[in-house]
């Protein structure tokens, strides 16, 4: 639960969140800062796409909406976005602007320039997604753009370090892990695996080439021919469905976008997510909340993400199907380790990946940057 704004964690300041991906994990983790703010008595709003689930989070929990109409690509409305969301942030005049994600993290610091506290969080480098040219250029904007971020939060320590790699030289740093609602997901308690039931495989994420889906279509053959029988779920939608479900077998399940991926979680003997970049995924998180054993590829914030001594049981190089194949059916077909590692695996996130550290470490960055007001000179918000 979020803490009460009567408590001494009362924080009554103007805080608003720049967000563009309106689903999917970035979306889960600002539902949740959203949340535990208001608890904490700031007064918060959201820009985001307008008819996303996000934001009708925002208004069930009673933030205050604003409609940004702006697309995941940078592009010819790239200017007008900027604009749009300068517009905005005067409206809403704030204490401090938080942008999420690299398409927001661009329009967001165009916008505000330094003008009031700023907190950028990339949920993993925008230079990651891409390849060549395009690559080169989200890394020159990355290090440039970071001069107009009064602190840079990233949700692991890896993340900071690829960052730093590609030179993002910021003017502040803070590694803030991401957390779940254990609650929420803890609801699944060991059991023995029915008679008769297939041992069923998960896999939680938008379906686009970040998560490594196709990845996993490669390497379900060889699962089949260690455990004969087994089931692969992928929960959730994307731009790039229609193309695995053609490269799919029939031992596949599509199940489309769903409103709660708890009920996915209980149905898992093993969750497993290959993706080829990330900040910190959340689908593992809630995996191991539930008490399911994981694997993954080893891109950033998945060590750390681990209980100690699973990732040599559960950590795969990114795009190898063999290598995934080998350590999925290794898994699926001896129920007693895996058991093992889902109690484990639970007993790590209660203690270590709680929603509510997360939010008070953020709090706690509000705090730091809001104390002082901005001293550097800002340029103008676009007018």
């Amino acid at each position: 639960m979020p803490p009460s704004s009567e408590s001494s964690d009362s924080f009554p300041l103007s805080v608003l969140h720049l967000v563009q991906p309106g689903d999917g994990g970035v979306a889960r983790v600002v539902t949740d800062l959203v949340a535990d703010q208001l608890g904490r008595g700031m007064r918060v709003a959201v820009a985001c796409p307008p008819g996303t689930p996000l934001a009708a989070a925002v208004r069930e929990h009673g933030a205050v909406p604003y409609d940004w109409r702006a697309g995941r690509q940078p592009g010819p409305r790239l200017v007008r976005e900027t604009r749009d969301l300068a517009r905005l942030i005067r409206t809403a005049a704030p204490d401090l602007v938080h942008a999420h994600s690299a398409k927001a993290g661009l329009c967001g610091r165009l916008a505000v320039r330094g003008r009031i506290p700023t907190v950028y969080q990339p949920h993993a480098w925008s230079f990651e997604a891409v390849d060549g040219s395009m690559a080169a250029l989200a890394r020159r904007w990355e290090r440039y753009g970071a001069r107009w971020a009064h602190r840079v939060v990233c949700v692991s320590e890896a993340e900071r370090l690829t960052g730093e790699r590609a030179g993002v030289r910021a003017v502040s740093w803070s590694v803030v892990r991401n957390g779940v609602d254990v609650a929420r997901f803890a609801a699944a308690q060991d059991s023995p695996d029915p008679a008769g039931r297939a041992p069923t495989v998960v896999c939680v994420g938008r379906l686009c080439r970040q998560k490594g889906q196709d990845v996993l279509l490669r390497a379900w053959p060889a699962v089949l021919d260690q455990v004969p029988g087994a089931r692969l779920v992928l929960v959730g939608d994307g731009p790039d469905e229609q193309r695995l479900r053609a490269a799919a077998p029939a031992s596949v399940r599509f199940t489309g976008a769903v409103d709660d991926t708890a009920p996915w979680y209980r149905e898992a003997d093993l969750v497993v997510l290959p993706s080829r970049w990330e900040g910190m995924a959340l689908a593992p998180l809630e995996a191991m909340a539930a008490g399911r054993p994981v694997v993954v590829t080893d891109v950033d914030g998945a060590r750390e993400g681990l209980p100690p001594g699973h990732a040599s049981h559960c950590l795969v190089p990114p795009e190898d199907p063999a290598a995934l194949a080998a350590a999925v059916g290794r898994l699926l077909g001896r129920p007693e380790p895996r058991h093992t590692l889902g109690r484990e695996a639970r007993e790590h996130v209660l203690s270590t990946f709680d929603v509510r550290r997360t939010g008070a470490a953020i709090a706690d960055v509000y705090r730091e940057l809001t104390a002082v007001r901005c001293t550097q000179r800002g340029e103008p918000i676009f007018q």
